[in-house]
């Protein structure tokens, strides 16, 4: 992802903030032919307050992606939109994408079986919590067996990245007008409305605001 000062997010906050709200990544390494992606929920290390991430892939995808051995890339994605440059006004414009990414790279831990079960537990806690009547993975119907089987299928890992890059392009290179008008169309119902990616906007552009005093 090229970077531009303009455009980038270092506060470890935002980061954990956007990792946190988005957690199905894709992850990518150089395999043995080259390129290879896989998608998984992937969460912040509970026990930790930096960019430490946990997750598992199921096999073989552990081999696909050199899991342990080789350098791998978490790419998050936010929320994400066309911005019309009919926004801007009467201006010489032409349409761009607004988005938020966030790319973590480095060299994963594989995990032990106690480990991949602590992680697959907090993945199921984390995404059953917000339904009235959570199914958590020890619960019936699921037995001690059946969910130790289910590990064996899958490999958990660790990655404190040794690489970020992040980008935040949130039309920080227009007016302020403009950029309320922009928040405004992806918060009506235009074609292109996109509530999640114009509160982004705001968050970003009212903390511009406040930084200027």
């Amino acid at each position: 992802m090229r970077q531009n000062p303009s455009f980038a997010m270092t506060d470890v906050t935002e980061l954990r903030r956007v990792i946190a709200h988005n957690p199905w990544a894709t992850l990518v390494a150089t395999g043995p032919d080259g390129l290879v992606a896989s998608h998984y929920p992937v969460l912040l290390d509970p026990e930790r307050d930096d960019l430490t991430v946990v997750g598992h892939v199921g096999k073989p995808d552990d081999h696909v992606l050199g899991l342990g051995e080789t350098e791998l890339l978490l790419v998050f994605e936010g929320p994400n939109g066309y911005i019309s440059p009919s926004w801007y006004g009467d201006v010489k414009a032409v349409p761009t994408w607004n988005y938020v990414a966030v790319h973590l790279a480095g060299i994963p831990e594989v995990v032990d079986t106690a480990e991949n079960l602590k992680i697959l537990d907090e993945l199921v806690a984390r995404f059953e919590s917000r339904l009235p009547q959570p199914r958590l993975m020890w619960e019936a119907p699921n037995t001690d067996e059946f969910v130790r089987v289910l590990e064996a299928g899958t490999v958990g890992f660790r990655l404190t990245p040794t690489r970020v890059t992040a980008k935040r392009k949130l039309s920080q290179n227009r007016p302020d007008d403009v950029v309320e008008t922009i928040i405004a169309e992806l918060d009506g119902d235009s074609e292109y409305a996109h509530p999640a990616l114009a509160a982004e906007m705001r968050r970003a552009h009212e903390a511009r605001l406040a930084h200027r005093g």
